[in-house]
């Protein structure tokens, strides 16, 4: 049965979304900041030959490389100053998120509420810069020595290029993590996911059009081509499925006597979501796993012949749609998947929230037994979680790389884009039902000064 709060939703219509200037306001703050971050993907490198960066970039187009490219909105290939994207602020939160859980010391500090969660905040910027730094760094000795059939891609090979290329990756992160967070705060959505996301969209157009030239020049046949179009779209409406599936606890608020009447004595539900971590389990592994193998291949490609054994069996082994690689990503999206869930979701804090306020669960004794019961159905909820993650981020996975599938219609890049388009129009929901609220509270104000 719909709640209240859903039946209002819809019926939420254009007129309230013109009344709503709020909504406006944040919805055109993040339209702006994000057209400034696609402008800032085609401001390049100082000291790189666009062409020749070109011409290297369409050899290594079909591995790692090209799908961190593809997260990276194109910045990767035209080695802008968005080169890194926010791919290191990722890795960053995850190693603090990693410290927080077994640092007594972190553990304390964000205990410590808005002062605690600020702290942490600094220092994962802190590790951002450190780490982007040494990316930043293996990118410069990887270009200065990479070889292409119209020339080197750095004009002035030196300490100098090094020197820039660093402080401009570096400066281009930090620029997009500061965007990132005002349009969370000022904006709608999360900023970090739908700069990601405005990427893949972007790229989209361009993925379509490469698509049906494959076809029309007979590489792909037109049924194949159709039948990655279905899957695609069966892809996401399963993805909506589970994205919007919860397992609904009930809760039950014993009867109170208030003076002559009976109060209390309701009921209601406890929703859990099939996927608690939503879509970071994904984007946290893609960053881990991406980031240093495409630093490990502009080294070998730099390096050539003369390249260390071992580098060279890691980068093959770690190739786009190798056995290695795709069993490290699935480990990782089911490790940060059950990983992110602990920290959103904590059973032994809600049990206590509903023993504080009389609610319990029908036939569960409140307290333990009821966080121990929360505990198992999340549990149970996770494991169904990551191995959809898991499905969805890797059967397209192994289309792209068994017959060159472009990576925008593979999991990873529909899970992404079908979230955040939900999470933001959910928000989107969320202020128009605050907007509505507030005005039915005026004409109550103004109906009571009447009467």
């Amino acid at each position: 049965m719909a709640t209240q709060a859903e039946q209002l939703a819809s019926q939420i219509n254009f007129g309230a979304f013109s009344k709503a200037t709020d909504l406006k306001k944040r919805i055109w703050f993040t339209l702006g900041a994000l057209i400034v971050y696609r402008l800032g993907t085609y401001v390049p490198l100082p000291g790189i030959d666009p062409v020749a960066l070109q011409s290297i970039f369409e050899q290594s187009s079909g591995g790692v490389i090209g799908m961190l490219d593809m997260f990276a909105g194109g910045a990767l290939s035209r080695m802008s100053i968005f080169a890194l994207n926010i791919m290191p602020y990722i890795s960053a939160a995850i190693i603090m998120q990693l410290m927080t859980a077994v640092s007594p010391n972190l553990e304390a500090l964000k205990k410590e509420g808005e002062t605690g969660r600020k702290k942490i905040n600094q220092y994962t910027r802190y590790l951002t810069v450190l780490l982007c730094a040494v990316q930043a760094y293996g990118i410069s000795v990887g270009l200065e020595n990479l070889p292409g059939p119209r020339g080197p891609a750095v004009v002035d090979p030196g300490m100098f290029f090094r020197a820039t290329t660093v402080i401009t990756l570096v400066g281009g992160t930090v620029f997009l993590m500061w965007l990132g967070e005002q349009i969370t705060a000022r904006g709608v959505g999360n900023g970090i996911s739908l700069i990601i996301f405005s990427g893949i969209v972007a790229s989209l157009p361009a993925a379509l059009a490469g698509l049906f030239e494959l076809g029309r020049t007979g590489a792909m046949s037109t049924l194949f081509i159709l039948a990655v179009l279905i899957l695609a779209v069966a892809v996401i409406a399963f993805i909506c499925f589970i994205e919007r599936s919860q397992r609904r606890i009930l809760v039950q608020y014993p009867k109170r006597q208030v003076g002559s009447r009976m109060m209390g004595g309701e009921s209601s539900h406890l929703p859990l979501k099939i996927n608690v971590s939503g879509v970071i389990p994904p984007i946290f592994a893609s960053s881990i796993l991406l980031m240093p193998v495409t630093v490990a291949q502009f080294s070998v490609q730099g390096q050539g012949d003369s390249a260390p054994g071992w580098l060279t069996t890691v980068t093959t082994l770690l190739g786009h749609g190798q056995p290695l690689y795709i069993a490290l990503y699935v480990a990782m999206i089911v490790f940060f998947a059950f990983f992110y869930t602990a920290i959103v979701f904590n059973p032994q804090e809600t049990a206590e929230n509903l023993r504080k306020y009389g609610g319990f669960v029908p036939g569960i004794r409140p307290g333990k037994n009821t966080a121990d019961y929360l505990d198992y159905v999340l549990t149970r909820l996770t494991v169904v979680g990551a191995a959809y993650l898991a499905l969805v981020c890797i059967l397209p996975e192994l289309l792209i790389s068994q017959y060159a599938v472009p990576f925008y219609f593979g999991g990873t890049s529909l899970l992404i884009v079908v979230t955040v388009t939900m999470d933001t129009v959910a928000q989107i929901q969320s202020h128009l039902l605050a907007h509505q609220y507030e005005g039915l509270i005026k004409k109550s104000k103004i109906r009571g000064r009447r009467g």
